[in-house]
């Protein structure tokens, strides 16, 4: 790896962290400059924009997303489809809640923006991959016989995603138990109603 590519490297995992723990709306070049140890002309030419460095840092929290959501999946054996959807959504879970205040996607959603802009591009091609890669999950759980024929794999993926809302809302209110009880009551639920009756 390049000199350049480590300092952008290094650039983006304290930015990530203050991302983290503020928010994306408190990233500027300035106060990143500061954290960094860098002038702000010298942080400015990596980005060009504040709004390049936010699409970046978002893209950078996928490729962290990647890491600690999926790949972990990925590399354990599971004796179901189930389990291992089960296994990623324990990791997103604990994920949501390694930050300080909102989970970083949900927190720069933004339903009106330009459509140029690029972290808004770039949070929207990062949550499609996710929700793909949940479809597809489901789908070979049904190539595999463990999920009925009928289901429809994307409004499996919709309930799902509604229940990690919910359950994201109601933790933010303090309405849900640590353990995420009422996300997981969903989950049984929802997983009840999938699984292929046994003859």
């Amino acid at each position: 790896m390049s000199k350049k590519n480590q300092t952008r490297e290094q650039i983006l995992s304290i930015a990530f962290e203050m991302a983290s723990e503020e928010g994306l709306e408190s990233l500027t070049i300035g106060e990143l400059a500061k954290r960094v140890g860098m002038s702000k002309s010298g942080l400015f030419a990596h980005f060009n924009s504040r709004s390049n460095l936010q699409a970046a840092v978002v893209e950078y929290a996928g490729e962290r997303f990647a890491e600690r959501v999926i790949a972990p999946c990925r590399e354990s054996s599971h004796v179901s489809i189930e389990a291992k959807i089960r296994h990623m959504l324990d990791n997103w879970l604990t994920w949501n809640g390694s930050f300080q205040g909102s989970c970083m996607f949900l927190d720069a959603w933004r339903e009106s923006h330009a459509d140029d802009d690029p972290m808004q591009k770039v949070l929207e091609a990062t949550i499609k991959k996710w929700l793909h890669y949940l479809h597809i999950q489901f789908e070979k759980g049904i190539e595999l016989g463990e999920f009925h024929d009928e289901m429809d794999c994307w409004q499996t993926v919709y309930e799902l995603y509604g229940l990690y809302l919910s359950s994201h809302l109601f933790r933010t209110l303090g309405l849900e138990s640590n353990g995420a009880q009422k996300f997981w009551t969903g989950i049984d639920e929802l997983f009840a109603r999938t699984r292929k009756l046994q003859r």
